[in-house]
């Protein structure tokens, strides 16, 4: 089984179109993606979507697999609404999946970040 990975990029419009394109060509093509992207354009909506509370969430939902909001609070120890709130933000930044039964997931292996520093 192959991995899957998710690419955060810290990057400008044009690069995020650049691998738009990409993409597009790719599935016109019928060549399955093994990866998907995340752009954020600059390093404060990186860090603000990527906080360490919401990191372990994250990890723990990559551990432990799909979990209802409520036992992901409870695991965390941590007030429901918070968690509620950061996993909408995660889900928002395509790095978590609501699935139809209400729970949340991670459908990746692994995560690679990358900063275009003129875009920072």
């Amino acid at each position: 089984m192959s991995k899957k990975t998710v690419n955060l990029h810290i990057s400008s419009l044009e690069d995020m179109g650049r691998r738009f394109v990409g993409a597009w060509r790719e599935a016109e093509a019928g060549r399955a993606r093994k990866s998907e992207h995340t752009t954020f354009l600059g390093l404060e909506s990186f860090t603000a979507a990527l906080s360490s509370k919401r990191l372990e969430i994250l990890r723990r939902l990559r551990a432990a697999g799909p979990s209802s909001v409520r036992a992901l609070a409870a695991l965390l120890e941590r007030d429901y609404k918070s968690v509620h709130r950061d996993v909408d933000t995660l889900i928002g930044a395509g790095l978590v999946t609501r699935e139809a039964r209400g729970r949340v997931s991670v459908t990746w292996d692994r995560v690679v970040a990358e900063m275009d520093l003129a875009a920072a």
